[in-house]
């Protein structure tokens, strides 16, 4: 009996001195810039919950970096360049180490800086402008990028849709852009669909410019009706992809849909409403370089529990994607930082070429696939799942492995566009 109490308490000693040596550990910062009340608060919000329930609860909860605590400080810049720079600057005096970013337009406006200062930036933009390292080695995200999505997404229609039209064999398929001229993000993938529609055979029509907070569409649809395309691209966020596929089938645009990532998500079919749920529903097919919210996938319990405990106060059947990818986009930097501390070099530079650029096929789980980085190429994956909205439910379509498809265009021409 005695032994056994002796036991008990060298047990709980040792979990003191644990806990103990990770209080006394220095902190690490980390920054995060995310959008809840500008023009892409629509997805922003339900990200920036999900990357603060990871790196303030979760990490700490898993002992921090190898030990150390992690203190994340964010800021909402409504998606405005101007406040995300002036942000920068104070999370770069706070002392972090890497930042969590969000937009395209504010991501790669900052990129000579983020790469002057040596500070690794992990975007939820997945511009492949922010690719090459040569150009931009401080930036960095999980999954594919979106000119790859896009690639992925019009080339899965061509595999499963295309055959089964009426005209098919007959004629060329038509496609059409609709997203935000002005818009960085919403523009990013543009050149590569469209590269990649003359190297399928698609004839490719005018582009559509439909505002981020679009809410009528219909002068936007009559000209696709003109044009009588087959296959529409939507660059946009969800609030004004649901407002484009409402005015189509509306105005009785038969056209099949794509969407980029940030376009499809669980919101997308609410909002649509009988345009993707009714019986003669259009056909709605989007990126999804992660599991949806709750779906059955490595790691998704603890999303799950960390959304419930973190923020009961939203409800669980509210929650989408955009949490999970938030997760996958901090895991990757967390790996970074643990591979970099351990090597003894937890620098901006450390956490490069001794944390991320030693990645290979590193699995990241809820359901994204494995990614690798090197010192030549820091697109993480060369592929997605493309899934469909079908019979209240998503389906998954076709896994488009565009890197294994076309390797040599992939290794020598599309690298950074």
């Amino acid at each position: 009996m005695k032994t056994k109490k002796i036991l008990v308490l060298l047990l709980a000693f040792a979990l003191f001195l644990g806990l103990s040596s990770m209080a006394l550990a220095k902190t690490i910062k980390i920054g995060g810039l995310k959008d809840t009340t500008g023009a892409t608060s629509d997805v922003g919000k339900d990200a920036a919950m999900g990357q603060a329930e990871f790196w303030s609860h979760y990490v700490n909860d898993m002992g921090g970096i190898n030990g150390k605590p992690v203190k994340y400080i964010w800021f909402d810049y409504g998606y405005r360049i101007p406040e995300a720079i002036t942000k920068y600057k104070l999370l770069k005096r706070l002392g972090v180490v890497a930042i969590m970013g969000w937009g395209t337009g504010d991501t790669e406006a900052l990129s000579p800086t983020i790469n002057k200062d040596q500070i690794p930036y992990v975007s939820d933009s997945y511009s492949a402008h922010l690719t090459d390292p040569k150009k931009t080695p401080y930036n960095l995200f999980f999954s594919p990028d979106y000119s790859t999505n896009a690639r992925s997404c019009l080339t899965a229609w061509h595999d499963k849709k295309w055959p089964k039209h009426p005209d098919y064999g007959k004629r060329k398929p038509r496609l059409a852009c609709s997203y935000m001229f002005g818009s960085p993000y919403a523009s990013a993938p543009i050149k590569a669909i469209k590269d990649h529609a003359e190297m399928l055979g698609f004839e490719v029509g005018p582009d559509q410019d439909v505002s981020l907070f679009a809410l009528d569409t219909k002068s936007q649809i009559m000209a696709l009706k003109e044009f009588k395309a087959d296959i529409l691209w939507h660059g946009n966020t969800t609030m004004s992809v649901a407002a484009t596929i409402r005015d189509a089938y509306a105005l009785g645009l038969r056209a099949d849909h794509i969407v980029n990532n940030w376009g499809f998500d669980e919101n997308l079919p609410r909002l649509a409403g009988a345009a993707m749920n009714a019986s003669d529903a259009l056909t709605v097919l989007g990126a999804t370089p992660n599991a949806f919210f709750g779906q059955e996938a490595d790691l998704m319990d603890k999303v799950v529990e960390y959304a419930k405990k973190v923020n009961p106060g939203v409800p669980i059947e509210k929650r989408i994607c955009r949490t999970v990818q938030g997760w996958a986009n901090g895991i990757v930097l967390w790996e970074a930082m643990k591979r970099a501390d351990k090597a003894g070099d937890l620098t901006g530079p450390g956490i490069m070429t001794k944390g991320f650029e030693t990645m290979r096929n590193f699995h990241i789980g809820l359901g994204t696939s494995d990614v690798t980085y090197t010192a030549t190429d820091h697109r993480p994956a060369g592929g997605v799942w493309v899934q469909e909205w079908k019979d209240g439910k998503f389906h998954r379509v076709e896994f488009v492995d565009v890197k294994g498809r076309w390797p040599q265009k992939w290794a020598k021409e599309w690298l950074g566009w």
